[in-house]
């Protein structure tokens, strides 16, 4: 059995903790045979267990104590602590062994239930399981009912992502922002997401990405932690494309850019930082997919 996972990013700018967008780098898990204990076979460096205390195994655990130990390979795209997901990923694919292995018959939205009660918030989950773009919103409160999510389309226009060769934890991106908002703050907060999203659906990317470059509930708070982004955004501006935002809690930031200005844009993006990685990336429109 073999399992993939898709890229997530998460926000879209002003649709924070609800919206995200599953993109065309992935995880991958290879069910190779049963063994006496749980072994992950991987090269994705020492931080990343190779036991029962990878996060994958602990998630399939939770759901299903008693499966038996198996050796697995687990390769990725998904570059670690750059807000493309990728501990979502491993979460999901963690739940889709469980699901298999166990024999649970778990329903999409029970999936993604599960997978944000884990990961806290479900705008990373929820695409890696549906696919393509996805708002949701999660009641902390417990009810039958606590997540509710709808899928979408995604415009079709090239992806860009700027990927900086240095981490960025998430917990610490997170402790920055305010505790509190103005109702006023929080009205036009929360109407620049309704537009961004209306756009969205209508298929206009350009009223889109103009919408999340207004973000008011974190980038601007977040970004001492990526002096870049300001260096993107006058990049956006001077090569014509459509906008940027910061890809989850950064530092990855990924730039919507017409077809015709991709090649510039992308250009500019390594003179600005050669060590950066820089690839253009497609909607993944599918989810989590087992073969």
């Amino acid at each position: 059995m073999k399992i993939r996972v898709p890229a997530t990013s998460a926000n879209l700018g002003p649709g924070f903790d609800s919206c995200g967008i599953a993109l065309s780098l992935y995880l991958f898990i290879e069910v190779i045979e049963p063994s006496e204990q749980w072994e992950i076979i991987h090269d994705l460096g020492p931080e990343v267990p190779s036991d029962a205390t990878n996060l994958m195994i602990e998630t399939a655990l939770i759901l299903a104590p008693d499966l038996e130990p198996q050796k697995i390979k687990m390769s990725s795209s998904i570059p670690l602590a750059r807000g493309l997901g990728s501990s979502s990923s491993v979460i999901v694919a963690g739940i889709e062994l469980a699901n298999r292995l166990g024999q649970l018959n778990l329903s999409q939205q029970e999936k993604v239930e599960i997978a944000t009660r884990m990961e806290g918030h479900p705008d990373n989950v929820a695409p890696a399981i549906c696919g393509d773009f996805v708002v949701a919103c999660y009641f902390s409160e417990k009810k039958k009912d606590n997540v509710s999510f709808v899928k979408h389309y995604f415009p079709e226009g090239d992806i860009i992502a700027f990927i900086p060769n240095q981490e960025l934890l998430t917990v610490e991106s997170r402790e920055v922002l305010p505790e509190s908002f103005s109702y006023r703050d929080a009205v036009e907060a929360s109407a620049i997401a309704n537009v961004m999203i209306a756009a969205l659906i209508q298929g206009n990317l350009p009223l889109a990405a103009k919408m999340m470059q207004e973000d008011r509930w974190h980038e601007r708070y977040r970004q001492k932690f990526v002096p870049h982004l300001a260096s993107i955004r006058q990049i956006c501006k001077d090569q014509e494309a459509y906008g940027c935002f910061l890809s989850g809690a950064g530092p990855t930031v990924l730039i919507l850019s017409p077809e015709e200005k991709t090649a510039t844009v992308m250009q500019s993006l390594k003179n600005l930082d050669a060590t950066a990685r820089i690839e253009q990336l497609t909607i993944d429109r599918e989810g989590i997919q087992v073969f």
